[in-house]
């Protein structure tokens, strides 16, 4: 339920789409101690009552006499065409790793000035300050100091007639009043539903499986990016809502209804391998109208309100003061979404890095994963999912790596000072800021072997002091979401699902092969347990 994640994989696209972006795909989302994991450890015993807000995440900035203050480089271009050409070079000319990359060297500077994708005439200023390093990227989050109203997508915002008239959670700022009752009943559906995630994701990715296993079987290959889009929906439906997609008049159609609907919110940054002339015409300049998938959000939008009514979701709802349409639209995006799409993305992240780093590493976390479920008496649960550190740290290695979140926009209250590690920067009042978090979470200075799969790189004491570094969750791993903030409402739900990916998966095998395309994983081979 992650209330960040950018980047659909359903669609084939093609967000790198450069000859120079195979860098990025070689290199890489709740505090975690020995106590055993709670799906939302951030929730109250009584959600209707406002969490704490948590203290500024940002580190005091180091005194002027240390560090020289710095003009930011880099500059926007001619009004119209500047844009225009930053954006055909990130998606076409360079890539987006490129893009970032050769302006580093030419400013010499992890912070500088540009433009981000749509630009003209999607977006009316596409002028932000850029962050590159895990110093600088922490402002993001401090809402005491920058504002998040309406910058989930960047620079522009997708029209409220996709999400039923309303402006939904993930576009408020916590300043506004709706947010807390809101994410207030995001906390309710976790918490009421944890009882449920364990035994439904044993259900759900079990039918993965087998339908990999007959693939394998009949094809000799098996796509698992596409049949984890229905198990996923599966596990997300059942584990939340009690109700079986399947069983219902939406069928199997989920994941392809959610696809569509997600394009038409996300079509301007991204690029689907079509002829340049068309993309930029079709994707980049204007919006396609939401009339196209008006039909299609209807029925998910039926199935959301029969399936909250039924675990009374929608009864909250209307106890912290939402109406049941506003509550339920809130839901189909944060479960469609935030959860459905991160998870279309984090799960084949997994089982790539994983599968890359070979059998040594499989056979450690299959002997680690199956001695403790044994010595759990044959259950796998949250308290004995603790008891295993480098199943644990393979995780957060995999989302540091390749956050599923790759960018957060933020716009300044006040003037403010930004220091990178190297220089300090005077932004002003009113000034975007954005942050490409792949190269914040593969920092040099703050990681060893930053661009490496280390999969034990979060073990032992000083590896969970690096947690504070891994950001996908629109903040350090080491803080929790509250009704105050913008981290995910759901940072525990994902984390506890991306460790049971990989316990379903290795309790089931001693080793797999994979193949990647673009972000495609193929499953060329599964070994099974023999021990």
């Amino acid at each position: 339920m992650a209330s960040t994640s950018l980047y659909f994989p359903s669609f084939q696209i093609h967000p790198q789409s450069s000859k120079k972006s195979s860098s990025s795909s070689k290199s890489s989302t709740c505090r975690f101690s020995t106590r055993p994991i709670k799906i939302t450890a951030s929730v109250s015993e009584k959600p209707s009552v406002p969490v704490p807000p948590l203290q500024p995440t940002v580190p005091p900035s180091e005194p002027p006499s240390k560090q020289p203050i710095r003009k930011i480089p880099g500059n926007y271009g001619l009004p119209f065409f500047g844009p225009i050409k930053d954006r055909v070079d990130f998606f076409y000319n360079q890539g987006r790793v490129e893009y970032f990359k050769s302006r580093v060297q030419k400013y010499q500077s992890t912070v500088f000035r540009a433009n981000m994708p749509p630009g003209p005439f999607i977006s009316s200023n596409p002028n932000v300050i850029v962050l590159l390093d895990g110093k600088s990227f922490p402002i993001l989050f401090d809402v005491t100091k920058v504002e998040k109203k309406d910058l989930f997508t960047g620079t522009y915002m997708p029209s409220t007639e996709l999400t039923g008239g309303y402006r939904v959670l993930s576009y408020l700022d916590p300043s506004e009043p709706s947010h807390a009752k809101l994410k207030q009943l995001m906390f309710f559906l976790l918490k009421s539903s944890r009882d449920k995630v364990i035994p439904e994701f044993h259900s759900s990715y079990t039918e993965l499986f087998e339908t990999l296993e007959s693939e394998l079987a009949g094809k000799g290959r098996a796509n698992f990016s596409e049949a984890n889009e229905t198990a996923a929906f599966n596990f997300l439906s059942r584990s939340l809502y009690g109700t079986n997609p399947a069983d219902t008049k939406l069928g199997l159609d989920g994941p392809k209804l959610i696809s569509l609907w997600v394009l038409l919110q996300l079509g301007p940054i991204l690029t689907l391998g079509l002829p340049r002339p068309v993309e930029e015409l079709l994707l980049h300049t204007f919006r396609l109208p939401p009339i196209l998938v008006k039909k299609n959000y209807q029925r998910l939008y039926d199935f959301f309100y029969a399936a909250a009514s039924s675990v009374h979701v929608l009864d909250e709802a209307e106890r912290l003061g939402i109406s049941r349409e506003e509550a339920c639209h809130n839901l189909i995006f944060a479960t469609c979404f935030n959860s459905f799409g991160g998870m279309g993305i984090l799960f084949p992240n997994l089982i790539k890095w994983i599968g890359r780093a070979g059998v040594k590493l499989h056979t450690q976390l299959a002997e680690e994963i199956r001695s403790t479920v044994r010595s759990n008496g044959g259950k796998v649960t949250m308290a004995a999912m603790e008891k295993m550190p480098l199943m644990k740290s393979a995780v957060f290695e995999v989302f540091r790596i390749e956050p599923p979140v790759a960018f957060q926009y933020a716009k300044a209250k006040k003037d403010l000072i930004i220091s990178s590690h190297d220089a300090t920067f005077e932004v002003k009042e009113g000034e975007m800021l954005f942050g490409y978090q792949p190269f914040a979470t593969k920092d040099p200075k703050i990681f060893d072997r930053s661009e490496e799969f280390v999969a034990d790189r979060f073990v032992g004491d000083d590896g969970e002091k690096m947690l504070k570094h891994v950001l996908w969750s629109n903040g350090p791993q080491t803080q929790n979401p509250t009704v105050d903030n913008k981290q995910c409402a759901g940072k525990d739900f994902v984390v506890l699902a991306s460790r049971l990916m990989l316990v379903e998966l290795f309790l089931r095998y001693d080793s797999f092969e994979i193949e990647v395309e673009s972000s495609s994983v193929t499953i060329t081979s599964l070994k099974k347990a023999s021990f």
